[in-house]
């Protein structure tokens, strides 16, 4: 998958987690969620969490980080 289509993929993943407050996904519901091959869905998961906008919490679930650190790590 081109990183065109990983920046595709990452804006529709940002818009869903805002759309939904509390949203806690592991890899695989991510997958399901999303339709996605674990390639693809590991390199948007992997670039939403270098970017901040995602963390990865011990129990394997992702969760949106809060808006004011998000923010921060922007500037």
């Amino acid at each position: 998958m081109s990183p065109m289509e990983i920046d595709g993929l990452a804006m529709r993943i940002r818009s869903e987690y805002r759309e939904m407050p509390g949203l806690e996904l592991t890899f695989a519901q991510a997958r399901v969620m999303w339709q996605l091959d674990t390639p693809t869905c590991g390199a948007v998961l992997q670039k939403l969490v270098d970017e901040g906008f995602l963390r990865g919490r011990p129990d394997g679930r992702f969760i949106a980080a809060p808006m004011s650190e998000t923010a921060v790590k922007r500037r």
